[in-house]
């Protein structure tokens, strides 16, 4: 323990960790105050594993039960969460962190064939599993949420118009319009723009679930002749289209990919159109993947830094024509998530296991306090090939939000005349034709 608590002093420096190690001794570190948590180490091997790489094994001992969080896994993610700056500043940790944004570029090879095995790991879990947690449309990504007292449904529902408008649609221009949605999910984005705009609209995925669930999904609602899903990557494609649009998929690219990415996306579009990437970022410089959410999470995914991200559109040739920060929309939604997980976790254990569980509500709880507490953030980045694709002002993106978010008026009823009180037509006077006499006569 002599070497993890020379960590814990180090690290700890706002609010308190306990620590019972396997003998039952309690080991105190920080100042005291909120946030607090008190855990037990039942295995004395944690001490040395915790001291090497805490990131990793922390996860993997609360996975496994050696690490018992007496008072909740929230609040030791919570003080982890306000103390992150003082592990990653320690020699041990520092080195290593230095190590892992040298070889980063491996861990995010993500060429064809890791991609799709890559998705699969994450997205093809079970359908079910999803809709335990998700809305009611899957929308597996950043809500948006203009006030907090709105439900997950109605955040999301936003999000889909929030995006929509800046593609400079409406359901005027929209018809006739060819849109490609890359990492288009379970379909939620493809159908809610076609039924919107009349659009056609083309999704492609790697995900068999997400495909099989999502193709169901548009011939329920007769959109067969305008939504078209394909299990495909879209390197592949050689269409040409009027919108692009790209939710939550680019963490899923690789730094290594970005220019490709990107150049593919200005190949696709027309020359008068226009795309709508959103993705997860990160506040500072390029960074790495923590250890965990790359083994168990995400393998090869990264949420890019705006520096090299836009270095790469520059390369591509593309104009930024307008860029969006949301600092903790994401933060609220995975907050939500987790409330709705928690409500469903004896049916999360049936599915798959007790270890699953655990690992799954730790990524929900550490994802919504990176974005909270620490340096991640979602960015919405509009892209055209022609300075001229967009109009000057963007006073046209809150128009058509405005317009496609507003309540549906009810046409007005005309009210039924009441029995009794009906007025009858009062009778013309008749009025005696003056006549004049001929001259002469």
């Amino acid at each position: 323990m002599k070497l993890l608590n020379s960590m814990m002093e180090r690290f700890v420096k706002t609010g308190q960790l306990t620590i019972i190690d396997a003998d039952g001794n309690k080991h105190v570190h920080g100042p005291g105050g909120h946030p607090s948590a008190t855990i037990r180490l039942t295995d004395k091997t944690l001490y040395k594993s915790l001291f090497l790489n805490p990131e990793l094994r922390a996860g993997e001992a609360y996975m496994d039960g050696t690490l018992i969080c007496e008072d909740g896994i929230r609040n030791l993610l919570e003080v982890f969460a306000h103390n992150r700056g003082g592990l990653r500043g320690h020699p041990v940790q520092k080195a290593l962190k230095g190590y892992l944004k040298k070889i980063r570029r491996w861990h995010q090879r993500n060429k064809k064939s890791a991609s799709r095995k890559n998705v699969q790991h994450h997205y093809d879990l079970s359908n079910d599993f999803y809709r335990l947690f998700l809305d009611e449309d899957l929308q597996y990504s950043c809500a948006y949420w203009p006030r907090l007292d709105i439900s997950l449904e109605e955040a999301q529902r936003l999000k889909k118009a929030h995006i929509a408008a800046k593609l400079n649609m409406t359901p005027e221009t929209g018809p006739g319009m060819k849109v490609l949605d890359i990492g288009c999910g379970w379909g939620g984005m493809a159908i809610y723009l076609a039924q919107t705009f009349g659009c056609e609209v083309v999704g492609v995925t790697l995900s068999d679930e997400q495909l099989a669930l999502g193709r169901d999904r548009v011939k329920t609602l007769g959109l067969e002749g305008k939504v078209d899903l394909r299990l495909q990557d879209y390197r592949t494609l050689t269409e040409s289209f009027d919108r692009v649009v790209s939710v939550g998929m680019f963490e899923h690219v690789g730094i290594t990919h970005y220019l490709e990415y990107f150049s593919k996306i200005r190949e696709l579009l027309t020359d008068d159109g226009c795309a709508l990437i959103h993705s997860i970022g990160r506040k500072g410089g390029p960074g790495t993947t923590g250890a965990w959410i790359r083994k168990y999470i995400f393998p090869g995914g990264y949420s890019p830094a705006l520096s090299e991200t836009f270095a790469e559109i520059e390369k591509a040739g593309l104009w930024v024509t307008d860029t969006e920060i949301l600092r903790l929309h994401y933060a609220e939604t995975l907050l939500e998530w987790d409330k709705r997980f928690q409500a469903n976790r004896d049916k999360v254990i049936e599915m798959f296991d007790e270890k699953f569980a655990r690992m799954w509500e730790f990524y929900l709880i550490v994802s919504e306090f990176s974005f909270r507490h620490g340096k991640h953030m979602n960015f919405q980045i509009q892209l055209a090939k022609d300075v001229n694709a967009l109009p000057m002002a963007r006073d046209y993106m809150r128009e058509t939000e405005q317009a496609i978010t507003a309540p549906k008026k009810a046409p007005a009823k005309k009210a039924a005349p009441k029995k009794g009180l009906v007025k009858k037509a009062a009778p013309k006077k008749l009025t005696a034709k003056k006549t004049t006499k001929a001259k002469g006569s």
